[in-house]
């Protein structure tokens, strides 16, 4: 079936079963591969995009399920990712890297609902999103920095 998506505000029209994964359609009709496959049963968060500013694992949402909705992946732009990005830089946040496009998109969502999360919220809010290396303290900091330097831009 032809189906139009939208990704980070571009619209992709794309010929797929409408039972496919979104992830798959974003990573292998759109082309798009910053959004990774991880477990491929919405357990690790390696997945995660936003769907109408919904946090969302996109191995368990079909392309049919997204028809009209605004999709947002890592090579999207936003005010609180591009903070993210930075504080995720300056605190050398990934070790192997390979969570890091799902911890990241996380992350968008929590400081686009809770703009001055507490370390509560961040362990909540981050709790569907695994890495294996083991950074959250890195992760935690890098999210607390990120809003530092959004009030410092403001």
């Amino acid at each position: 079936m032809n189906i139009q998506i939208t990704i980070n505000g571009k619209s992709y029209k794309i010929k797929a079963e409408k039972e496919m994964p979104l992830l798959w359609a974003i990573r292998d009709l759109v082309g798009l591969t910053g959004t990774k496959f991880g477990c491929g049963v919405a357990q690790c968060g390696a997945c995660s995009v936003l769907v109408d500013g919904k946090l969302v694992k996109s191995c368990s949402i079909s392309v049919e399920e997204i028809i009209g909705k605004q999709i947002f992946t890592i090579e999207g732009t936003s005010t609180n990712l591009e903070f993210l990005r930075q504080a995720w830089n300056d605190g050398n946040v990934p070790q192997c890297g390979y969570c890091q496009s799902g911890q990241l998109i996380a992350a968008t969502a929590l400081l686009d609902k809770i703009e001055k999360p507490t370390d509560a919220d961040i362990d909540t809010f981050m709790s569907d999103n695994i890495c294996r290396c083991g950074t959250y303290t890195r992760i935690r900091k890098a999210i607390h920095k990120a809003v530092a330097l959004k009030n410092e831009a403001i």
